[in-house]
Protein backbone atom coordinates (compact mmCIF):
# COMPACT_ATOMS: atom_id res chain seq x y z
CA UNK A 1 0.00 0.00 0.00
CA UNK A 2 1.58 3.42 -0.92
CA UNK A 3 0.34 6.51 1.21
CA UNK A 4 -1.11 9.61 -1.52
CA UNK A 5 0.68 11.85 -0.16
CA UNK A 6 3.73 10.36 -1.75
CA UNK A 7 2.21 12.49 -4.98
CA UNK A 8 3.46 15.88 -2.55
CA UNK A 9 6.51 17.43 -3.07
CA UNK A 10 8.57 19.76 -0.90
CA UNK A 11 7.34 23.03 -1.08
CA UNK A 12 3.96 21.33 -0.12
CA UNK A 13 5.10 19.43 2.93
CA UNK A 14 6.20 22.92 4.19
CA UNK A 15 2.80 24.17 3.06
CA UNK A 16 1.06 21.01 5.45
CA UNK A 17 3.58 22.26 8.05
CA UNK A 18 2.61 25.73 7.88
CA UNK A 19 -1.01 24.44 8.43
CA UNK A 20 0.09 22.33 11.95
CA UNK A 21 1.37 25.79 13.33
CA UNK A 22 -1.83 27.62 12.28
CA UNK A 23 -3.45 24.95 14.63
CA UNK A 24 -1.11 25.17 17.55
CA UNK A 25 -1.58 28.78 17.51
CA UNK A 26 -5.05 28.09 17.99
CA UNK A 27 -4.81 25.95 20.90
CA UNK A 28 -1.83 28.41 22.76
CA UNK A 29 -4.74 31.14 21.99
CA UNK A 30 -6.50 29.45 25.13
CA UNK A 31 -3.56 29.43 27.58
CA UNK A 32 -0.90 31.96 25.96
CA UNK A 33 -1.60 34.85 23.74
CA UNK A 34 1.88 35.54 23.37
CA UNK A 35 2.66 32.09 22.38
CA UNK A 36 0.08 31.92 19.77
CA UNK A 37 1.30 35.12 18.46
CA UNK A 38 4.79 33.92 18.25
CA UNK A 39 2.95 30.98 15.93
CA UNK A 40 1.06 32.90 13.91
CA UNK A 41 4.67 34.38 12.60
CA UNK A 42 6.33 31.45 12.79
CA UNK A 43 3.13 29.99 10.23
CA UNK A 44 4.25 33.51 8.42
CA UNK A 45 7.30 32.23 8.03
CA UNK A 46 7.00 28.80 6.51
CA UNK A 47 4.57 30.36 3.97
CA UNK A 48 7.52 32.48 2.88
CA UNK A 49 9.50 29.71 2.45
CA UNK A 50 7.18 26.95 0.74
CA UNK A 51 7.08 30.09 -2.62
CA UNK A 52 10.96 29.71 -2.03
CA UNK A 53 10.87 25.82 -2.19
CA UNK A 54 8.24 26.11 -5.08
CA UNK A 55 10.82 28.19 -7.18
CA UNK A 56 13.73 26.23 -6.41
CA UNK A 57 12.48 22.45 -5.91
CA UNK A 58 9.40 22.76 -8.24
CA UNK A 59 5.82 22.52 -7.75
CA UNK A 60 2.78 20.19 -8.04
CA UNK A 61 -0.49 21.30 -8.77
CA UNK A 62 -1.94 20.53 -5.52
CA UNK A 63 0.53 23.59 -4.57
CA UNK A 64 -2.00 26.30 -4.39
CA UNK A 65 -4.81 24.78 -3.36
CA UNK A 66 -2.77 23.61 -0.38
CA UNK A 67 -1.31 26.95 0.21
CA UNK A 68 -5.20 28.75 0.51
CA UNK A 69 -5.97 25.94 2.90
CA UNK A 70 -3.38 25.99 5.22
CA UNK A 71 -3.61 30.11 5.16
CA UNK A 72 -7.23 29.47 6.12
CA UNK A 73 -6.17 28.24 9.32
CA UNK A 74 -2.65 30.53 10.44
CA UNK A 75 -4.07 33.54 9.23
CA UNK A 76 -7.69 33.22 8.95
CA UNK A 77 -8.78 31.20 12.10
CA UNK A 78 -5.29 31.48 14.06
CA UNK A 79 -5.70 35.35 14.28
CA UNK A 80 -9.68 35.54 15.19
CA UNK A 81 -9.25 32.43 17.58
CA UNK A 82 -6.46 34.82 19.19
CA UNK A 83 -8.59 37.77 19.44
CA UNK A 84 -11.31 36.09 20.82
CA UNK A 85 -9.27 34.32 23.57
CA UNK A 86 -8.22 37.92 24.69
CA UNK A 87 -12.13 39.36 24.68
CA UNK A 88 -13.00 36.94 26.39
CA UNK A 89 -10.20 36.86 28.89
CA UNK A 90 -9.96 34.52 32.57
CA UNK A 91 -13.99 35.93 33.15
CA UNK A 92 -15.80 35.95 30.44
CA UNK A 93 -18.48 38.04 32.39
CA UNK A 94 -16.57 40.79 33.76
CA UNK A 95 -15.64 41.22 29.67
CA UNK A 96 -19.74 42.45 29.56
CA UNK A 97 -22.22 40.71 26.67
CA UNK A 98 -21.68 43.62 24.44
CA UNK A 99 -17.72 43.06 23.75
CA UNK A 100 -17.84 39.38 23.65
CA UNK A 101 -20.51 39.77 21.21
CA UNK A 102 -18.56 41.89 19.41
CA UNK A 103 -15.42 40.27 19.85
CA UNK A 104 -16.65 37.07 18.81
CA UNK A 105 -18.69 38.64 15.64
CA UNK A 106 -15.82 40.58 14.35
CA UNK A 107 -13.62 37.38 15.08
CA UNK A 108 -16.28 35.14 12.96
CA UNK A 109 -16.68 37.76 10.07
CA UNK A 110 -12.62 37.87 10.07
CA UNK A 111 -12.69 34.23 9.39
CA UNK A 112 -15.24 34.33 6.96
CA UNK A 113 -13.49 36.92 5.06
CA UNK A 114 -9.82 35.26 4.80
CA UNK A 115 -11.76 32.03 3.27
CA UNK A 116 -13.74 34.19 0.84
CA UNK A 117 -10.35 36.42 0.01
CA UNK A 118 -8.33 33.19 -0.26
CA UNK A 119 -10.64 31.69 -2.65
CA UNK A 120 -11.14 34.40 -4.70
CA UNK A 121 -7.08 35.22 -4.81
CA UNK A 122 -6.65 30.72 -5.70
CA UNK A 123 -8.65 31.93 -8.69
CA UNK A 124 -7.91 34.72 -10.28
CA UNK A 125 -4.94 36.03 -8.53
CA UNK A 126 -2.46 33.44 -8.03
CA UNK A 127 -0.45 34.01 -10.93
CA UNK A 128 -0.32 37.32 -10.92
CA UNK A 129 1.90 39.90 -9.19
CA UNK A 130 -0.05 41.58 -7.26
CA UNK A 131 -3.86 40.91 -5.57
CA UNK A 132 -6.76 42.35 -4.59
CA UNK A 133 -7.90 43.04 -0.86
CA UNK A 134 -5.62 43.09 2.03
CA UNK A 135 -3.51 39.69 2.17
CA UNK A 136 -4.64 37.23 5.46
CA UNK A 137 -0.95 36.86 6.12
CA UNK A 138 -0.78 40.88 6.24
CA UNK A 139 -3.64 41.07 8.31
CA UNK A 140 -2.39 38.22 10.91
CA UNK A 141 1.05 39.57 11.02
CA UNK A 142 -0.11 43.10 12.14
CA UNK A 143 -2.30 41.45 14.47
CA UNK A 144 0.35 39.15 16.33
CA UNK A 145 2.78 41.95 16.18
CA UNK A 146 0.69 44.40 18.27
CA UNK A 147 -0.06 41.25 20.70
CA UNK A 148 3.78 40.94 21.32
CA UNK A 149 4.06 44.85 21.18
CA UNK A 150 1.82 44.78 24.30
CA UNK A 151 -1.12 45.83 22.46
CA UNK A 152 -3.43 43.85 24.25
CA UNK A 153 -6.51 46.48 25.30
CA UNK A 154 -9.69 44.28 23.75
CA UNK A 155 -11.61 46.94 22.08
CA UNK A 156 -8.25 48.23 20.00
CA UNK A 157 -8.19 44.46 19.27
CA UNK A 158 -11.93 43.97 18.27
CA UNK A 159 -11.92 47.29 16.08
CA UNK A 160 -8.37 46.15 14.05
CA UNK A 161 -10.41 42.74 13.59
CA UNK A 162 -13.47 44.12 12.18
CA UNK A 163 -11.27 46.40 9.78
CA UNK A 164 -9.10 43.83 8.50
CA UNK A 165 -12.03 41.68 7.67
CA UNK A 166 -13.13 44.54 5.45
CA UNK A 167 -10.43 45.55 3.81
CA UNK A 168 -9.89 41.73 3.13
CA UNK A 169 -12.95 42.21 1.25
CA UNK A 170 -12.26 45.38 -0.10
CA UNK A 171 -10.45 46.14 -3.81
CA UNK A 172 -7.47 47.45 -2.95
CA UNK A 173 -4.79 46.27 -4.81
CA UNK A 174 -1.34 45.35 -3.10
CA UNK A 175 1.77 44.58 -5.12
CA UNK A 176 3.97 41.38 -4.07
CA UNK A 177 6.79 42.07 -1.94
CA UNK A 178 10.16 42.15 -3.76
CA UNK A 179 12.26 39.53 -2.77
CA UNK A 180 14.71 41.61 -0.24
CA UNK A 181 11.88 43.37 1.25
CA UNK A 182 9.96 39.66 2.13
CA UNK A 183 13.46 38.67 3.12
CA UNK A 184 13.36 41.53 5.61
CA UNK A 185 10.27 40.88 6.78
CA UNK A 186 10.75 37.46 7.30
CA UNK A 187 14.11 37.91 9.27
CA UNK A 188 12.69 40.35 11.80
CA UNK A 189 9.67 37.58 12.15
CA UNK A 190 12.24 35.55 12.68
CA UNK A 191 13.53 37.40 15.29
CA UNK A 192 10.77 38.03 17.08
CA UNK A 193 10.02 34.29 17.17
CA UNK A 194 13.13 33.13 18.66
CA UNK A 195 13.83 35.88 20.95
CA UNK A 196 11.85 34.09 23.95
CA UNK A 197 14.66 31.22 23.00
CA UNK A 198 17.58 33.51 23.50
CA UNK A 199 16.92 35.21 26.57
CA UNK A 200 16.04 31.48 28.00
CA UNK A 201 20.04 30.75 26.97
CA UNK A 202 21.95 33.57 27.73
CA UNK A 203 21.47 36.33 30.34
CA UNK A 204 23.40 38.84 28.21
CA UNK A 205 21.03 39.79 25.93
CA UNK A 206 18.53 42.84 26.96
CA UNK A 207 15.41 42.13 28.24
CA UNK A 208 13.95 44.84 26.27
CA UNK A 209 15.25 43.45 22.64
CA UNK A 210 12.09 40.64 21.88
CA UNK A 211 9.66 43.95 22.37
CA UNK A 212 11.97 45.91 20.58
CA UNK A 213 11.35 43.15 17.04
CA UNK A 214 7.65 43.41 17.80
CA UNK A 215 7.43 47.11 17.31
CA UNK A 216 9.80 46.80 14.22
CA UNK A 217 7.78 44.06 12.82
CA UNK A 218 4.51 46.49 13.37
CA UNK A 219 6.28 49.45 11.95
CA UNK A 220 7.12 47.51 8.99
CA UNK A 221 3.79 45.62 8.60
CA UNK A 222 1.85 48.30 9.24
CA UNK A 223 3.73 50.47 6.97
CA UNK A 224 3.02 48.27 3.95
CA UNK A 225 -0.30 48.02 4.63
CA UNK A 226 -0.87 51.73 4.84
CA UNK A 227 1.74 52.87 1.92
CA UNK A 228 1.92 49.59 -0.44
CA UNK A 229 -1.06 50.25 -2.47
CA UNK A 230 0.31 53.64 -3.57
CA UNK A 231 3.74 53.65 -3.08
CA UNK A 232 5.07 50.43 -3.34
CA UNK A 233 4.73 50.33 -7.31
CA UNK A 234 7.80 49.41 -9.03
CA UNK A 235 9.52 47.15 -11.27
CA UNK A 236 7.17 47.37 -14.28
CA UNK A 237 4.03 46.92 -12.10
CA UNK A 238 1.52 50.26 -12.04
CA UNK A 239 -1.23 51.06 -9.76
CA UNK A 240 -4.62 49.79 -12.02
CA UNK A 241 -5.54 53.39 -12.64
CA UNK A 242 -2.32 54.28 -14.71
CA UNK A 243 -2.50 51.15 -16.38
CA UNK A 244 -6.48 52.60 -17.31
CA UNK A 245 -5.52 56.36 -18.02
CA UNK A 246 -2.38 55.21 -20.16
CA UNK A 247 -4.34 52.14 -22.70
Amino acid sequence: MSLRVGRLGLADAVTVANAAVGFLAVVAATVDAALAARLILLAAIADGLDGVVARHRGSTPAGPYLDSLADVASFGVAPAALVAAIVLGDDPAAAGPLLVAGGLGAAALFVAMAVARLGLYTAYDSGSRETVGVPTTLAATVLAAAVLAGYTAAVPLVVATAAFAVLMGSTVTYPDLHAQDALVMGFVQAAVVVTPVAHALTAALPPWIGEGFAFALLFLSGGYLLLGPHFYWGDGIRPPEEDVERA
